[in-house]
């Protein structure tokens, strides 16, 4: 696994550097429908550690953003509760890709077209390292977790299923 060596900038990366958060960018060849499975496959790296980036919403359609362990799915009905509403859905990649201001398979918590909450499963923040979208698909940004509290305000939750 190798860190590349200029590629191109995103508004996630130009975020990032004003943030002055510090952070490696990583590129794999982008497959539809890979997911975190591929990127984690094609870099090498643990799938625990490569955290999806989730545009999802609430019952009265306000968006939300979910960062999850890429080898975990989000619990919705614990989310709901944990964040004070009645239900959580995934949105459209339609409608995803509206708040966001990126096309799914490159969504990034960094830099959204639109204010929106961010949440992030709480047992992420437990791992010294993560791998998270950049804003492009087939790219990862290597950073420590802390970076999606301190710089990115992420609140904590705890929602998260094992895939199967």
């Amino acid at each position: 696994m190798h860190p590349a060596h200029k590629p191109s900038e995103t508004p996630a990366t130009a975020w990032l550097r004003r943030q002055c958060a510090d952070f490696r960018c990583y590129v794999y060849d982008y497959v539809d429908h890979g997911g975190a499975t591929w990127g984690a496959e094609a870099l090498g790296l643990p799938l625990h550690a490569v955290i999806k980036t989730l545009v999802m919403q609430s019952e009265s359609a306000k968006p939300l953003v979910v960062l999850m362990h890429g080898d975990c799915q989000v619990s919705t009905k614990t989310l709901a509760r944990a964040i004070g509403v009645k239900t959580v859905q995934p949105c459209s990649p339609e409608a995803a890709q509206r708040h966001t201001g990126y096309p799914v398979g490159g969504t990034s918590p960094f830099a959204l077209r639109k204010a929106m909450p961010i949440y992030v499963e709480a047992t992420v923040l437990e791992l010294e390292h993560i791998y998270i979208n950049g804003g492009r698909r087939g790219l990862l940004l290597g950073m420590e977790a802390a970076v999606l509290t301190a710089q990115l305000h992420a609140r904590p939750v705890h929602c998260a299923l094992p895939r199967g």
